[in-house]
């Protein structure tokens, strides 16, 4: 009786190929990915206005996955698309960033909570220390884009330890907009030490098993990060962005 071929090896050439590319991500996916990239971090500020073909020439792509891209960024409220096939970035106002931090500050401020009540374990409290030493580090060397990566990482990770799937979903949502301000408003912030001591304050409240704390912790920092921005947008004339 003749063996049975593993399953890997039983594969055709064309099969094999074929879900190596359905693991890639398509032409439209990359462009949509690069473009909003550009978008949040500023190196397409709001106001910007392409033709399809300029930013297909920019990414090296054809014009179809680029159109199919904006698509996208349109329904997500990113650009604004134009006649004769262009596109617009739309701005960010004050009146939006107060919006969005209501709802990160609320969201998050839960997350703490509940990842207290749960008493998470010492490793998943390290990858909250890990980011805060990483934010520490990255002050010491005045490196403000690697604090706000470590600052981001920090809050994404909260987040994921509280545990709540669809909490965690309505984050992801919204916490994009609030990173393209963010970056916008880096060089202009006070340095940021008290955003480390306050995150190192939730850390402590987390693992006492403080859920209270916690919360009311997290609301604290996030609720000055909020005026603190805010400030920023309306002192240097960046409303609308």
């Amino acid at each position: 009786m003749p063996r049975e071929r593993p399953a890997a090896l039983a594969r055709s050439p064309r099969r094999a190929a074929a879900a190596g590319r359905a693991r890639r991500p398509s032409q439209t996916e990359r462009a949509y990915r690069e473009v909003k990239r550009r978008i949040l971090d500023n190196e397409l500020p709001a106001g910007t206005r392409m033709l399809e073909h300029e930013l297909a020439a920019l990414l090296g792509t054809s014009r179809t996955p680029v159109r199919e891209a904006l698509v996208r960024l349109a329904n997500e409220g990113m650009v604004e698309l134009r006649s004769r096939h262009g596109m617009r970035v739309l701005p960010v106002s004050a009146d939006d960033m107060r919006e969005i931090y209501e709802i990160l500050t609320s969201l998050e401020s839960t997350a703490a909570e509940l990842a207290a009540r749960r008493r998470v374990s010492a490793a998943e409290l390290a990858k909250l220390e890990q980011a805060i030493a990483e934010m520490e580090a990255a002050l010491a060397r005045d490196d403000l884009r690697a604090w706000a990566a470590g600052d981001e990482r920090f809050h994404l990770l909260l987040v994921d330890l509280g545990g709540n799937r669809r909490l965690r979903a309505m984050v992801h949502g919204v916490r994009e907009q609030a990173h393209r301000v963010r970056m916008l408003t880096l060089g202009l912030r006070p340095r940021p030490s008290d955003s480390n001591r306050e995150h190192a304050a939730v850390v402590a409240a987390i693992r006492r098993g403080d859920a209270e704390g916690a919360r009311r912790l997290h609301r604290q920092h996030r609720a000055r990060a909020a005026r603190t921005l805010l400030g920023l947008l309306r002192a240097h004339g960046l409303t609308p962005l």
